[in-house]
């Protein structure tokens, strides 16, 4: 990513990274559509009002991954080949301690937090059968990002994407045979979403151990390299407390939504599933502009980052904002999908009239989030989520339900937060030399 066209560098990893997040929300939806016909709302709930549950323990070691893929871009950039090598097998070893840990407390933590989300009885049962069998094959997940991250640092973001495809397509199939066939419930798609994701580790870490590349893989060399574990874990840890804080704040959106039963937590959940196809393109542009920007930094390309800052974050907020439009227009259907209860489609409706219009926020804060961590600034993405995403987002939806007990401010919570962070991240972009300590 250090020569040649910067939009065509861009595009030409932001792609493949877009397609495979395609297909992960697309095997994630199932579950919800499978579930939200052949089982019934009450499950669909459930699978609903966890999703922020399982990203609060998930998220802080993805974040500490993004830290691993800047360490390794950056070593990349400089053609320093060893460096490259330690800094892989060093991110290896962190994932699979992570799994470890991840697995543990997610499983024996899941009655805890879902009482404390003030989870209702008629759907807590499901919610915590899924939310543990999902723990138990944590490992899945995790190693796929290990390795899918390992990959990406390098630039090669096509081979995670074909194994996102075998993923996705295999989880479609159990999720119907699991649930439409053997009636397993809401368990059968835990079990669907568990195997696809080992069956899409397996087949990265497959290429890692073969691959003639620098980001091979050997079994002997797994282990932690002190000074690249501690310099994996100052960018990551930022990162991960970011990923963590946000989730934290969600779940805690999550029990406000809860307050207003089944009905709202079944028509959010159908639309938070919608509304993830619209941030796909989002999340490809920040992993690109990360993993582009440590190159470049790496190589001492300052010009190339200021060109991939500003045709990333325009073109990822066109493209967000219209999707954001096709989904104000065509909430009704595709709402429809999940459920066809007049109230949970109802609710599905007013959360698409009020996130549509600024999913170009959205778009803003997470590009810009990208540029910075892969600048090795990742304090101040943290800085900013936790104070406007968690904090404020919390005060925001405390003191609204306390003056309007309406589902409806919690919805504005979402938007009105996005906006904030969007206007200090230009702030930020624009009067502080955000490069410095990389030079």
């Amino acid at each position: 990513m250090t020569k040649g066209s910067i939009q065509r560098n861009l595009l030409s990893f932001a792609i493949p990274i877009f397609l495979g997040n395609l297909f992960q929300q697309l095997y994630h939806t199932t579950d919800s559509l499978v579930v939200g016909n052949f089982v019934g709302k009450e499950a669909l709930a459930a699978i609903s009002s966890i999703a922020s549950l399982t990203m609060l323990l998930v998220g802080l070691f993805q974040g500490i991954f993004v830290g691993a893929g800047v360490v390794i871009s950056n070593s990349f950039g400089e053609g320093n080949k060893e460096e490259v090598g330690k800094a892989v097998h060093t991110s290896v070893a962190f994932g699979i301690a992570s799994s470890i840990l991840l697995t543990i407390l997610g499983y024996y933590l899941t009655p805890l937090i879902l009482t404390w989300m003030q989870t209702p009885a008629e759907v807590y049962d499901d919610a915590s059968r899924y939310v543990r069998i999902y723990f138990l094959g944590i490992s899945t997940l995790v190693l796929y990002n290990t390795a899918s991250g390992i990959l990406q640092a390098v630039g090669d973001s096509k081979h995670p994407l074909h194994y996102l495809v075998v993923a996705a397509i295999l989880n479609i199939i159990l999720d119907l045979v699991f649930v439409g066939v053997f009636h397993l419930g809401i368990a059968g798609t835990a079990y669907a979403t568990v195997i696809s994701q080992g069956v899409s580790a397996i087949l990265c870490f497959r290429l890692l151990f073969t691959t003639k590349d620098l980001v091979r893989v050997r079994v002997r060399s797994i282990k932690f390299h002190p000074y690249l574990l501690k310099r994996i874990l100052r960018l990551g840890i930022p990162s991960g407390i970011q990923n963590s804080v946000t989730s934290f704040a969600n779940v805690i959106l999550q029990a406000s939504i809860n307050l207003f039963g089944a009905d709202a937590m079944a028509g959010n959940g159908a639309f938070m599933r919608i509304q993830g196809f619209a941030f796909i393109p989002i999340t490809a542009f920040a992993l690109a502009l990360t993993t582009f920007t440590a190159q470049n930094l790496g190589a001492r390309e300052y010009v190339r980052v200021r060109k991939a800052a500003r045709f990333g974050a325009i073109f990822a907020m066109i493209l967000a904002e219209s999707i954001g439009l096709l989904l104000y227009f065509g909430a009704y259907p595709l709402i429809s999908l999940f459920s066809r209860d007049p109230a949970v489609i109802a609710i599905g409706i007013e959360k698409a009239k009020i996130s549509s219009f600024f999913m170009w926020a959205l778009a803003l804060s997470h590009v810009m989030t990208g540029i910075f961590r892969g600048a090795g600034r990742s304090i101040v993405p943290m800085s900013v989520m936790l104070a406007i995403w968690c904090v404020f987002r919390i005060i925001f939806i405390q003191v609204g339900l306390s003056l309007f007990l309406d589902v409806r401010v919690v919805f504005w919570a979402y938007p009105v937060t996005w906006t904030i962070s969007s206007i200090i991240f230009i702030l930020y972009y624009f009067l502080v030399d955000w490069m410095a300590q990389t030079k």
